[in-house]
């Protein structure tokens, strides 16, 4: 059950990272109350105009401060698909959106995901803002610009970069989530201790939100379109991906970029990239979120490799983001026996 909304007073100062892309930088801002502020960053990229597309009731949906249109959206990863894209955009069109007006989405990773990839099409690009509601997105769906939906083939196979031109990580949205949204965000936090964002737990969760998103920036600050450093915001993600679509979408995203970051270590560890004590590190890491370690029953690992295969970084042979003598790093061509080792491991 939903908690409802607290009454509006004037919010803390919150943490503000900014995105340091040049002429298409922007601010994401981190604490309680600031999806308040969205009227003032609505005015400040001059949008006329405004869809909000929110996954949230309506006593969560802040007010853009222009004429808008509120479309319902749904989170999850079944409606993450080019059909809900085309509806999206067949609103903008109804609502009359122009280049000068602008999206906003309210809602979780896949919401996110979904609107981005939607604004970044129509028109060939109009202004969006997003505000994460969940603790996955806030720590990491919401900040980059990278939008995408799914084909049957494979998880996030259609997408293109689309910056947003603010983030607002209001806090007392996580004060409506479920138990188990937090473990989802967890699993990203969880990986981000291997990528540079250092010991997270205990600290507040503000604090993890605006130290995972800080760690964030500066990759997609050296590395927008994913050439080179960006690979490594993906670590745990590729098994994590392939045991999204074995288990249809039952295992949550963050919950299978958990058992993928273990995973990870465990691989690094049958190749010999780390020592025995780095490998238990990844599992301590991940179950000290309160997260699983293991595959989950049942699960073949015939259709797991298969389907790692055609993860979107597999330009030559199984590929991983890895930990290593040089920290982490994109490894192609791995044979399939090691990672048959590591998954038999678990």
């Amino acid at each position: 059950m939903q908690a409802s909304a607290p009454e509006r007073r004037a919010p803390a100062e919150p943490a503000r990272i900014e995105v340091a892309l040049g002429e298409r930088a922007y601010p994401v801002l981190i604490g309680p109350g600031v999806r308040h502020r969205l009227p003032a960053e609505v005015a400040r990229i001059g949008a006329r105009r405004v869809v909000v597309v929110s996954a949230r009731p309506p006593e969560w949906t802040p007010d853009p401060g222009v004429p808008h249109r509120v479309v319902p959206a749904r989170d999850g990863e079944h409606d993450k698909n080019l059909a809900t894209v085309e509806q999206l955009c067949r609103a903008f069109a109804e609502f009359g959106l122009t280049r000068a007006d602008a999206v906003v989405s309210c809602g979780g990773g896949t919401t996110t995901d979904v609107v981005g990839l939607a604004a970044g099409l129509y028109h060939r690009g109009i202004a969006v803002i997003h505000l994460p509601t969940s603790l996955l997105a806030q720590v990491d769906a919401s900040v980059g610009g990278k939008t995408a939906v799914n084909l049957p083939e494979g998880k996030n196979l259609v997408g293109v970069y689309w910056q947003p031109r603010a983030v607002l990580c209001d806090t007392e949205h996580l004060d409506t989530l479920p138990r188990r949204e937090w473990r989802n965000g967890y699993g990203e936090i969880a990986r981000a201790h291997f990528i540079g964002a250092g010991e997270l737990r205990g600290r507040p969760v503000a604090e993890q939100i605006a130290a995972c998103v800080g760690l964030k920036a500066r990759v997609v600050a050296a590395d927008e379109r994913d050439s080179g450093l960006r690979h490594i915001l993906n670590y745990g993600h590729t098994l994590g991906h392939a045991l999204e679509r074995a288990t249809d979408f039952g295992l949550r995203h963050g919950e299978a970029v958990g058992v993928g970051t273990a995973f990870a270590g465990r691989l690094a560890g049958v190749l010999g990239r780390v020592p025995a004590e780095r490998v238990a590190e990844h599992h301590d890491v991940v179950a000290g979120y309160g997260l699983d370690t293991d595959l989950p029953t049942g699960v073949d690992h015939d259709e797991l490799i298969a389907l790692m295969r055609r993860d979107k970084k597999a330009t030559s042979g199984l590929s991983f983001v890895l930990d290593g003598p040089a920290g982490p790093e994109l490894v192609a061509d791995i044979p399939e026996s090691a990672v048959r080792a590591a998954l038999t491991g678990m």
